[in-house]
C-alpha cells in the first residue's frame, strides 16, 4: 500500500457528471464534504477497472456513503482518447449503480498525463486514492483491502 500522508491538491477536472448524470461544474474536494474521500480512478477500456476497481468501489459505497465519506470517480485519459470519452462517465455510473460524481480528465496542452495523474501521482488504473478528514492522502494504489479500510475510516 502506497502511504504519502501529504496534503491532498485540489482537483483540477474540468468535465464532470453528478449522480444524475447532467453535467456540472467542476468538482472541488470541499464539494465531497467535510469527511474522508475516496477518489477512484478508471479508464473505460480497462479490464481491472471493470474486474476489480468499480467492484471495490461499489463495496466501499454501500458501506460508507452514509458515514460521511465522500466519493467521486476519475476517468484518466492518459491513452485511448477515443474510447475513453466524457460520453463513457454515464453508463459507468448507470452499469455499476454508483450515485456520485463522475468526472472526465484528459491531458491539458503539453502534457501526456491527465491533471488528477499529475497532482496526485498515480501510476495507471484502476486507482483509489483516500484522503482523511484533514485532507492528507493516507492512501493511493492500485488495490486496496475494503474490510481494512473501513476499520480503519471508522476508528477515525
Amino acid at each position: 500500500m502506497n502511504v504519502s500522508e501529504r496534503q491532498a491538491p485540489e482537483l483540477r477536472v474540468q468535465r464532470w457528471i453528478g449522480a444524475d448524470g447532467e453535467k456540472i461544474a467542476p468538482l472541488k474536494l470541499s464539494d465531497l464534504g467535510a469527511g474522508p474521500k475516496i477518489l477512484f480512478a478508471f479508464q473505460d477500456w480497462c479490464g481491472g477497472c471493470h474486474s476489480h476497481g468499480f467492484p471495490t468501489l461499489q463495496a466501499l459505497h454501500a458501506v460508507l456513503s452514509d458515514q460521511g465519506v465522500g466519493f467521486a470517480v476519475i476517468q484518466t485519459v492518459f491513452e485511448g482518447a477515443h474510447e475513453n470519452t466524457f460520453e463513457r462517465l454515464r453508463p459507468n455510473q448507470v452499469e455499476y449503480a454508483l450515485p456520485v460524481a463522475f468526472g472526465h480528465d484528459e491531458p491539458p496542452a503539453g502534457s501526456t498525463h491527465p491533471t488528477f495523474m499529475q497532482d496526485y501521482r498515480t501510476r495507471g488504473t484502476p486507482w483509489f486514492t483516500v484522503i482523511d478528514a484533514g485532507g492528507r492522502i493516507i492512501l493511493s494504489d492500485f488495490r486496496l483491502d475494503v474490510g481494512r479500510l473501513v476499520k480503519a475510516l471508522e476508528q477515525g
